[in-house]
C-alpha cells in the first residue's frame, strides 16, 4: 500500500516519461482499474448499461488525465462560436468540488463551495444557463426543461460519462500529455489512450511529443493557446490594468488549477518578477492561505478569482484568457468539424 508521502508525490511522479520506481507498488491496482473500466465501456456499448439521448446535440469537452488540461476556457470559446453561428447553446458540468448532488441551476451569484468552481466561472463568463450534477442525464433535462430555447448542450468534463450520449467528442491534453501513460493510480490515465480512436477531435493546450500525441495520430487535432492581454481588479470588474503598471511591485502569484506551472509560465512570459505559490487543483482557500501576500500584490487565475472574492485581501488582480484555436493538421476548422457532426445528427 502507498504512503501518504508517496499520494501527496503522485501528480510529480505521473508525469515523468519513464514509471518511476515509487509507482511499481501500484501497478496492480492500475491493471485492475483498466480491467474494470474497460468492462464498464463494454457493458455501455452493448446496452447492459443503459445510456440516454437528450433531445437536442451534446457536445463533451473532456479528457484522459486526471485534473484540468484547459476544458474551461475551450467551452466558453466553443459558447461564443455556436452563438455566432445562431445556437443557443447551454452548459452541464459535473461540479466538481461543490457539494450539491441533485441537478441544479448555477448562477452568477452562486457559491463555488455547492456547485463547484469552474461551473460558476462559466456561468459568469458565458452568459448561457449552467446546470451541474453528477447525472449529467439528470442535469441536461432539468436545464432544457428550464430553458427550451437551448438547442445545444455542452458537458464540461464528461467523457467517462457513458450515461449521455453524444454527438461530439473532444479529448483536451496541455503540454504535460499522457505523463508515463498508465492509469490510475499509477499514473494520471482515467482510461487507456487507445479511447482516443473514438474521439472527433483532439485539442492541445500546449503541444508536446508525448505517447498521447503518437495515439492521436490519424484525428482531426487542434492547437489551442490561452491568451491574458489584461489583469481584471478582483474587487471591481470594471478595473483594469497592464502588466508594465505592475513592474516594480512586490508580486505573488498563485494557481490552484490541473498545472499552476502553465499560469506561472504565462505571467514570465509577461515579463512579470513574482513569487509562485502553486495549490492543489480545486483547492478552497482561506484567508490563512494567503496571508503571505499581505505586504504585496496578488495575481491569479479566475478560476481561483471565484474562491477567493469573498477572502479579504490586499491589491489582487485576476488575469482572465480567452482560448484561441488553429488547427493543427491538414482538417477542417474546429468549429467546421463540429457543425458537420451535429448538423448531420438524427435526433432520437
Amino acid at each position: 500500500m502507498a504512503d501518504a508521502g508517496i499520494l501527496r508525490r503522485l501528480p510529480d511522479l505521473w508525469y515523468r516519461r519513464q514509471l518511476a520506481i515509487e509507482l511499481l507498488p501500484l501497478l496492480p491496482l492500475s491493471w485492475l482499474f483498466s480491467l474494470l473500466t474497460s468492462l464498464r465501456r463494454t457493458l455501455f456499448r452493448c446496452g447492459a448499461l443503459r445510456s440516454y439521448c437528450l433531445p437536442v446535440p451534446a457536445i463533451v469537452v473532456g479528457n484522459l488525465t486526471v485534473g484540468g488540461s484547459g476544458k474551461t476556457p475551450l467551452v466558453l470559446w466553443l459558447i461564443d462560436r455556436l452563438r455566432e453561428q445562431g445556437w443557443r447553446p447551454g452548459v452541464i458540468s459535473r461540479g466538481y468540488g461543490g457539494a450539491v448532488s441533485g441537478a441544479c441551476s448555477v448562477s452568477s451569484t452562486s457559491i463555488s463551495a455547492e456547485v463547484g468552481d469552474e461551473p460558476l466561472l462559466l456561468a459568469r463568463r458565458g452568459g448561457v444557463p449552467v446546470f451541474v450534477g453528477r447525472d449529467r442525464v439528470a442535469a441536461g433535462r432539468a436545464l432544457l426543461a428550464a430553458h427550451p430555447e437551448c438547442n445545444v448542450i455542452i458537458s464540461d468534463d464528461g467523457l467517462q460519462h457513458y450515461r449521455l450520449q453524444r454527438s461530439v467528442e473532444l479529448a483536451v491534453f496541455d503540454a504535460r500529455g499522457a505523463g508515463n501513460a498508465r492509469l490510475l493510480p499509477a499514473g494520471p490515465l482515467r482510461e487507456p489512450l487507445r479511447r482516443l480512436a473514438g474521439v472527433t477531435a483532439v485539442v492541445w493546450n500546449g503541444r508536446s511529443e508525448t505517447q498521447a500525441a503518437r495515439a492521436a495520430q490519424g484525428l482531426p487535432q487542434f492547437a489551442m493557446q490561452l491568451v491574458g492581454r489584461r489583469f481584471v481588479s478582483l474587487r471591481d470588474g470594471q478595473r483594469f490594468c497592464t502588466t508594465d503598471s505592475l513592474r516594480g511591485k512586490r508580486l505573488y502569484a498563485i494557481a490552484g488549477i490541473g498545472d499552476p506551472a502553465r499560469f506561472f509560465s504565462q505571467l514570465a512570459a509577461l515579463g512579470l518578477e513574482f513569487e509562485a505559490h502553486p495549490f492543489a487543483d480545486h483547492h478552497r482557500y482561506s484567508a490563512a492561505d494567503l496571508a503571505f501576500a499581505r505586504d504585496g500584490v496578488l495575481l491569479m487565475t479566475e478560476k481561483d478569482a471565484v474562491k477567493c472574492a469573498a477572502i479579504t485581501l490586499g491589491e489582487a488582480w485576476v488575469l482572465p484568457v480567452e482560448a484561441e484555436i488553429n488547427a493543427a493538421t491538414d482538417h477542417a476548422g474546429l468549429l467546421e468539424t463540429i457543425l458537420e457532426k451535429i448538423n448531420g445528427r438524427t435526433l432520437a
